[in-house]
């Protein structure tokens, strides 16, 4: 035991706390705990005020959606904390720390992946676009299908549009295929098919030109050949 006193008493002993010290230490975590205590208070009355902006929004019926305005993480996390206790369906948006924010809906309105997809654009939804543009794509897809039909009823049609795919690109190859079905029905020609099949004339009227043409000269040839053979045996 006198040894192990005798280690203690020579090792360095933790340097004391005056009383100045101990102020000062006192007086930075009184800080701390006031800095906490207030922010604590802010969270709590931003909570109530969420509340009662939400609550405002839920007895509103002529209302199913709302967007509040961009907040931080924490302010954020309260509003949907408060919005799925009160049974309404949040969504975020946007970028951080630039225009991230939330928006509220109520259960029964009728959302879609479409409506959804345009917050995320960063876009305004409008319903009345959006049923045209639905519009528009059921006719379009009912014209592809009338079409496919089509295709399946005269097959030649489709080597045709293969063919010219190939020579202006597949989506104008289609528009063709389609003006080529309307003036089989209609029984015009259009202008275009006009001057294409013109243009097939003069390359067979050229053909037949050069048939003759080259006939000509053999023809000449022969006499030629005749006339020399004469002469010699004169």
């Amino acid at each position: 035991m006198d040894l192990l006193d005798s280690i203690m008493s020579k090792m360095d002993r933790p340097p004391s706390v005056n009383n100045k010290q101990k102020k000062i230490l006192k007086e930075q975590q009184k800080a701390v705990e006031e800095a906490k205590s207030k922010e604590k208070e802010r969270l709590n009355q931003f909570r109530k005020h969420i509340e009662d902006r939400i609550n405002r929004f839920i007895q509103n019926v002529t209302l199913m959606k709302k967007k509040f305005e961009p907040m931080d993480r924490v302010a954020r996390s309260i509003v949907r904390d408060v919005a799925d206790i009160a049974g309404l369906t949040t969504y975020a948006f946007g970028t951080e720390d630039v225009d991230r924010h939330v928006m509220v809906f109520k259960k029964e309105y009728p959302l879609t992946e479409n409506e959804l997809d345009a917050y995320r654009n960063g876009e305004e939804w409008d319903p009345e676009k959006a049923k045209e543009a639905a519009l528009l794509k059921e006719k379009q897809e009912q014209e592809d299908e009338l079409r496919a039909q089509e295709l399946k009823k005269n097959p030649g049609s489709s080597k045709f549009i293969e063919k010219y795919e190939r020579l202006v690109g597949k989506e104008t190859g289609k528009d063709a295929a389609r003006v080529l079905e309307v003036n089989k029905q209609f029984g015009i020609v259009s202008s275009e098919l006009k001057k294409d099949k013109r243009t097939i004339e003069e390359t067979l009227a050229d053909i037949r030109a050069k048939k003759l043409k080259k006939g000509q000269r053999e023809v000449e040839e022969a006499s030629e050949k005749t006339k020399t053979e004469t002469e010699k045996s004169e």
